[in-house]
């Protein structure tokens, strides 16, 4: 893993803007340099804008507009049960318009690989490069889905209320407890390097706040993520960079290696000793490094 970011903001700071969409309200926060190259975050399921707070010194002093973004159901932006993966493009396209930003780069965390790629799918006009770290990948070339992972999709799929229960039950806990309790979520057993506690903190109000208001974002993309995706490959403008981790836990290394050789125009790069989370923190300067450079 690499240095880890230790934010320089207090998660509870980053106040939101709201933004109208055709079928509600959306909400993101602004990180790092406002008049810099623009980079769309996609937290991961659950997760929050809250998220963007872990790189903030680092898009400003790699010059990175980072917008991160509530998806629906999430912190402060309305749910919206009846999505489907391919209207992702719908309300990244409204805050790109309340930002006045024509083009931008995403990059996706986790569970928000299906969203990105599918904007870049519906909306490539808007997309500048595709940026995936450990990314979900399609039940289709999913042939090593870690069980737990089975257990909520099944869940959001068969009894969504009782994983809406769960998932509060979770949060109470989470509040009450120590950081480790949720980072214990996106990491191996023996992690290569430990975080920093300014960055366990973070990661617990990221996932504090993507479910303490509604459950119901991430129940609507744990039942979509598990489904068939819907995503055209082929309306893909853009090539896809996926980076991942080889002891990657929740996402399997394999599977992310299946999913690559499916898509038109794809690089993976592998990062051996990192787990899910860490190939987040070792990636995300590599991608705001890439972002400000347009001839690469």
């Amino acid at each position: 893993m690499g240095p880890d970011p230790s934010p320089s903001r207090d998660a509870s700071t980053a106040d939101p803007t709201v933004v109208a969409h055709e079928n509600g309200q959306l909400a993101y926060t602004e990180y790092g340099d406002p008049d810099g190259d623009p980079v769309v975050l996609f937290h991961g399921t659950p997760g929050s804008r809250l998220l963007g707070a872990l790189f903030e010194t680092m898009a400003e002093e790699q010059g990175v507009r980072l917008l991160a973004v509530d998806r629906p159901g999430y912190g402060n932006s309305e749910p919206w049960p009846t999505r489907s993966i391919t209207d992702a493009g719908t309300y990244v396209s409204a805050m790109l318009d309340d930002a006045d930003i024509e083009t931008a780069t995403l990059l996706a965390f986790s569970g928000g690989s299906p969203q990105a790629i599918a904007t870049a799918a519906t909306h490539g006009g808007r997309v500048d490069r595709v940026k995936i770290v450990s990314g979900a990948t399609p039940p289709s070339v999913s042939e090593d889905t870690p069980t737990v992972q089975q257990v909520l999709a099944t869940l959001a799929t068969r009894t969504p209320s009782l994983l809406g229960g769960l998932l509060r039950g979770q949060a109470w806990l989470a509040e009450r407890l120590d950081p480790e309790i949720v980072v214990s979520q996106y990491r191996a057993d023996e992690p290569a390097e430990p975080l920093s506690d300014e960055t366990a903190e973070l990661i617990k109000a990221d996932f504090l706040e993507a479910i303490s208001h509604s459950r119901r974002g991430t129940v609507t993309e744990l039942r979509a993520n598990a489904g068939v995706w819907g995503i055209d490959f082929d309306q893909l403008a853009t090539p896809v960079e996926l980076r991942h981790g080889g002891r990657d836990t929740n996402v399997p290394l394999a599977d992310a290696r299946r999913f690559a050789s499916t898509l038109p125009d794809s690089d993976l790069t592998v990062y051996d000793d990192a787990d899910h989370l860490g190939a987040l923190l070792r990636s995300v300067p590599e991608i705001f490094e890439k972002a400000t450079t347009r001839s690469s």
